[in-house]
């Protein structure tokens, strides 16, 4: 009921950390669910079958590798891996740096190698490490560097 009034009934454009949650939500009529963690290779056949099933379920990268394990499991039925590649912008937990030079490589890859295949939908970034913070400054400090961090690679 939460994700409902949160969505203004739509039920889209949610984020979950898990493939339990997300098979939850799909469950329960949600058809448009991004799985903010990063593509595990073990679980591909779980985000395969969310995929087949719903309008628009999105994933993260964050290596060649994990571009390479969907280029080499297309979806059936003209469907594509809606693809988000996940940046670190300070929390160190998963994610490429923006200003790794093989950031720009991935999301060009992402992009272009095979396109009837992978959509690179957008770049994502989550501030996990605004956790240690004791302050509303000390959060709202993170928030800008990380929204400059992104906002600059996007740029490039």
């Amino acid at each position: 009921e939460g994700a409902e009034l949160a969505t203004g009934g739509t039920r889209r454009g949610i984020v979950v950390s898990t493939l339990a949650e997300a098979k939850f939500f799909a469950a329960g009529g949600f058809d448009d669910i991004l799985y903010a963690y990063p593509l595990p290779g073990e679980r591909l056949e779980d985000c395969a079958t969310l995929a087949q099933h719903l309008q628009a379920f999105q994933v993260l990268l964050d290596s060649p590798q994990a571009l390479a394990l969907l280029q080499q499991h297309p979806l059936p039925d003209g469907k594509r891996w809606l693809v988000w590649l996940k940046l670190d912008c300070g929390n160190g937990r998963a994610g490429v740096r923006p200003t790794d030079p093989g950031a720009m490589a991935l999301a060009r890859a992402i992009a272009e190698e095979a396109p009837q295949k992978v959509t690179l939908v957008g770049v994502y970034a989550h501030c996990g490490d605004t956790y240690g913070c004791h302050d509303v400054p000390a959060v709202q400090a993170i928030a800008r560097a990380t929204t400059a961090a992104v906002l600059h690679f996007v740029t490039a």
